[in-house]
């Protein structure tokens, strides 16, 4: 018996669309026949088969089984007839691509025909549907599940230029499938390749140490602390922090105060950009802790007789130790001193700004190190020592440790950051270092904790823009979630290409249902069945939708479990001693003490 008579499993029946119905053969001898030694399974679901047609050969993805699969126009003659047709065996397919030669493509450019044969798709076929990648743009990151002899390759261009998610349950093998992932685009030494992770809870920073800087609040080196400087927040971020209410009024002559700030700041520094186009949002520096002080003189004052002239000072008060001047207590009635009648009613708001000056937690964000500005608003240096140590180091990849950040400004800040990096590389775009000449892969952990669907936050825009714009300025998203559901839907459908990982809540898989194509929407049903690190990638960059099994990374990242029947083993010494130092850690908000 040939060959190719030994692979036929069946035959076209009806064809719909991109869906067609075959009808198996009742002489295949087993549902799991033997071809050269190698045993297969017929009609698996996400399993491949082959249509000759000519010189071609077209590849179709099995979608469904049995009775599911029969064609309407016969089902009423299966419920007529059950006897005679319950043993005849049926398979849906879609069609995913075709083969010309040696060389595999997605898409067909032309269709089967009813009564055309339908073939077991070998060890051969598949090497030539996963295979035909160029090394040069593409990573492996592991083996494809039906034949673990097969790499699951990845179009490194496509992954990044076309956006990214990977999603999956908690416990599915998401981290390490994300640090595989980068590891893998890391070891291929691109001498300027740039990945910025931004980790909310510090996952990454052992299972990636080989080939990332990590940046943090709480780094024991200076070199690697995490600083944002809070001149470089949009002025509603900015007013955002402090938790006082403003009235729009004050709000605006606030804004006005910090516009004018400025402006002097940038004369000050010989910062060369039009003094016209200086808002409250531009990137200058200027001396909050003197806008502190100024705005909360203005509410203290009191004024002698003649209401004109300020009173003396009853003490002095000190910008730096966030110090108001005092003066004397205003009198009653119609006795001097008079209160100021100009001023705006801040002093609660003031007063809940110096405790966030004043607090450590947020020292990353108003005592930046060398990006803090004096009482002049003068600095050590500017943003592009910032943007070289986040982006121009020697390793391929910085991780953004945000762990140290207080949780209430944490979509503020991973927003702002965003703002900062993508502003950068947009005007930055003639550059040598902009995002057209040196793409960016920015990778976001734990997406869903910051970019809530429905909301309007700096973070969600941000993201959105980037979604939408970046690839036209060499800026790809990665985004790590476990909870797709509460994603913003319009940055989830930018997404090309889609990475699923085991899924047990059927909301958060109909958000995958609907991002992937129609055809294939019933493989997503697979999800709650895949093995820890099994992922169904679709999408644009892998040729065919395929089911693969992650590589094991060696050190797993930091989220995952503690094995409680090992940990109990391990005895504690001196447990008093550690419940001090824990909460000394606790006080002082930095768990590396």
């Amino acid at each position: 018996m040939s060959k190719s008579k030994i692979t036929e499993i069946g035959e076209i029946d009806s064809i719909s669309g991109n869906s067609i119905s075959v009808k198996l053969f009742d002489n295949i001898k087993s549902n799991m026949p033997i071809i050269d030694g190698v045993v297969y399974r017929v009609g698996q679901i996400g399993s491949f088969v082959r249509i000759p047609l000519g010189y071609a050969n077209l590849y179709g993805i099995v979608t469904q089984i049995g009775s599911a699969a029969i064609p309407e126009s016969l089902r009423e003659a299966v419920i007529k007839d059950y006897e005679h047709l319950k043993n005849t065996r049926w398979i849906n397919i879609v069609l995913a691509g075709e083969q010309v030669g040696k060389r595999f493509e997605r898409g067909v450019t032309q269709y089967p025909t009813t009564g055309d044969k339908v073939h077991l798709v070998t060890i051969n076929d598949l090497d030539i549907i996963y295979g035909g990648y160029e090394d040069a743009n593409s990573i492996t990151v592991g083996n494809i599940s039906v034949s673990e002899s097969l790499d699951a390759k990845i179009d490194l261009n496509k992954l990044i230029s076309r956006h990214c998610a990977i999603v999956g349950s908690t416990g599915s093998g998401k981290s390490n499938s994300v640090s595989v992932l980068l590891q893998s685009i890391a070891s291929r030494e691109f001498p300027s390749s740039r990945i910025l992770v931004i980790d909310p809870h510090g996952e990454y920073n052992d299972a990636l140490s080989k080939y990332s800087k990590v940046i943090e609040v709480n780094s024991l080196q200076d070199e690697n602390k995490l600083h944002i400087p809070f001149w470089a927040l949009s002025f509603n971020e900015l007013i955002k922090i402090f938790s006082g209410s403003l009235t729009d009024p004050n709000r605006e002559y606030i804004r006005e105060k910090v516009v004018e700030a400025k402006i002097k700041s940038a004369a000050e520094n010989k910062i060369e950009v039009a003094k016209e186009s200086i808002t409250a949002d531009s990137p200058i520096p200027f001396s909050i802790k003197r806008l502190w002080f100024e705005l909360d003189d203005f509410e203290r004052k009191t004024f002698q007789t003649d209401r004109v002239t300020v009173t003396d000072k009853v003490e002095e008060g000190d910008i730096e130790m966030l110090k108001s001047n005092e003066y004397p207590i205003a009198g009653i009635g119609n006795s001097a001193p008079f209160l100021n009648q100009k001023a705006k009613g801040l002093l609660s708001f003031l007063d809940s700004m110096r405790n966030k000056l004043n607090d450590i937690s947020y020292s990353f964000l108003f005592n930046p190190g060398k990006l803090t500005p004096d009482q002049n608003g003068t600095i050590e240096e500017d943003l592009d020592s910032m943007f070289l140590n986040w982006l121009g180091n020697n390793l391929p990849i910085t991780i953004l440790d945000l762990s140290g950040i207080p949780s209430e400004i944490m979509s503020s800040i991973s927003g702002t950051l965003l703002k900062i990096i993508y502003d950068g590389l947009f005007w930055g775009v003639n550059t040598k270092v902009g995002g057209k000449n040196q793409p960016l892969l920015i990778v976001l952990e734990e997406a869903h904790s910051y970019l809530k669907a429905g909301e309007h936050s700096i973070s969600s825009r941000t993201v959105q823009m980037i979604a939408k714009e970046g690839r036209k300025y060499g800026v790809g998203l990665l985004l790590v979630t476990q909870r797709p559901s509460e994603l913003d839907e319009t940055v989830l459908s930018q997404c090309g290409t889609m990475i699923a990982l085991r899924m047990n809540n059927s909301r958060d898989r109909s958000h995958i249902r609907s991002a992937v194509q129609d055809e294939l929407q019933s493989m997503v049903d697979l999800l709650p069945s895949l093995r820890t690190g099994e992922a169904l990638i679709s999408g644009e960059a892998v040729k065919i939708p395929s089911r693969v099994k992650f590589f094991k990374i060696a050190n797993a990242p930091k989220s995952s479990d503690p094995k409680a029947s090992e940990k109990w083993l391990e005895p504690i010494e001196d447990a008093q001693n550690e419940y001090k130092k824990l909460l000394k850690s606790w006080r002082n908000k930095n768990y590396k003490i």
